[in-house]
């Protein structure tokens, strides 16, 4: 009898946690890692949203290897894991009962490294568009055919400088659009925010003398989001990256920011949204250059990859600074955001 009075106990106290009132953040703010402890320490991606916001609230989630924070306001901030399988997490979070994310905003919110062709270290580019660089062909670059730009092609080719045909068996989307209205809303808003720079940055970033994107200043701007496992790094890959921005945009993209993740994010919010657990089109992307992903004339690859990043703490400074007003435009508002995203 006690065990059956146990049992029905245990079954009332778990249909009263899914009977209570779901969580419904507002802002999603999803960094990909952090060094230490959240707040008062080295800074990661999360530490500067965790102070700053306040986000005191903690609520541990299963699947996730960080809990989840927040505030009062509706702000939540959750820290992925880095690579493709951050995914995972972002899956996890959003398949706890617990929760509806039916009309949460989610910012991406990382640094990245920055094409020295579009722009400077500690940059902050919206991403409209998110690219996967990890499923493809690919041969040993000193093997490929002298009219290829690199030994990488996309699955279904023959030739990389074609456009890609995709067959049915292999994984889509390659490239995901995020909402242009919304994209542009937050551009609009944060376009003219001044971006704070560093000695040690704007001695790096005056080494590459032949790139002038590179020796401007940190801004803001719009620039697509190249995603891949691999920490790739040099001219050669630059090369493809750009190649492939433009061939699976149909030339509408612009690689600015090379990261490990954004791809992942997306893929598993594309298929949340498909089982209507989030809404899509309130999808951010927002990356800052910590540092170039090529060298300046005169340093090699090698050497460049493994350097310390000289854009890193204002990569961090911009991603807050230029992601925030955004989040609380929409918490501000949220009586009309709620129903239907910014710029509708």
């Amino acid at each position: 009898m006690k065990l059956f009075l146990s049992l029905a106990l245990g079954v009332l106290s778990f249909s009263a946690a899914f009977a209570a009132e779901p969580i419904r953040p507002k802002v999603v703010v999803v960094a990909t890692f952090e060094v230490g402890a959240d707040t008062g320490d080295k800074p990661g991606e999360f530490q500067y949203w965790a102070e700053r916001e306040k986000l005191t609230g903690s609520i541990d989630v299963p699947g996730l290897d960080h809990p989840v924070r927040y505030n009062s306001n509706g702000v939540y901030g959750v820290v992925s894991g880095t690579t493709v399988r951050a995914g995972n997490q972002i899956m996890a979070l959003c398949l706890d009962p617990r929760f509806d994310f039916s009309k949460s905003y989610w910012l991406i919110n990382g640094i990245a490294g920055v094409n020295p062709h579009v722009a400077s270290e500690g940059s902050a580019a919206w991403s409209r568009h998110v690219i996967d660089g990890d499923i493809a062909y690919e041969i040993d670059s000193r093997e490929a055919p002298a009219d290829w730009p690199s030994g990488i092609m996309a699955i279904g080719n023959k030739n990389p400088k074609e456009k890609p045909v995709i067959p049915d068996w292999a994984p889509k989307p390659m490239q995901w659009t995020l909402n242009p209205a919304l994209v542009a809303w937050a551009f609009e808003l944060t376009k003219n925010i001044e971006l704070t720079d560093s000695a040690e940055a704007a001695a790096h970033r005056a080494l590459y003398k032949t790139f002038p994107e590179a020796l401007k200043k940190p801004r803001v701007l719009l620039g697509d989001s190249f995603a891949s496992c691999r920490y790739w790094h040099g001219a050669v890959m630059q090369r493809w990256a750009d190649d492939w921005t433009r061939l699976y945009t149909n030339g509408a993209g612009i690689c600015a920011m090379t990261n490990m993740e954004d791809h992942g994010l997306c893929n598993a919010l594309t298929r949340l949204a498909s089982m209507h657990r989030v809404d899509f089109a309130r999808v951010l992307v927002l990356r800052t250059g910590s540092n170039f992903s090529m060298p300046p004339e005169g340093q090699s690859a090698a050497e460049s990859m493994v350097a310390e990043y000289a854009g890193a703490l204002p990569a961090l400074e911009a991603a807050y600074r230029v992601g925030s007003p955004v989040v609380h435009a929409i918490i501000k508002d949220w009586d009309h955001f709620a129903p239907k995203a910014p710029g509708h």
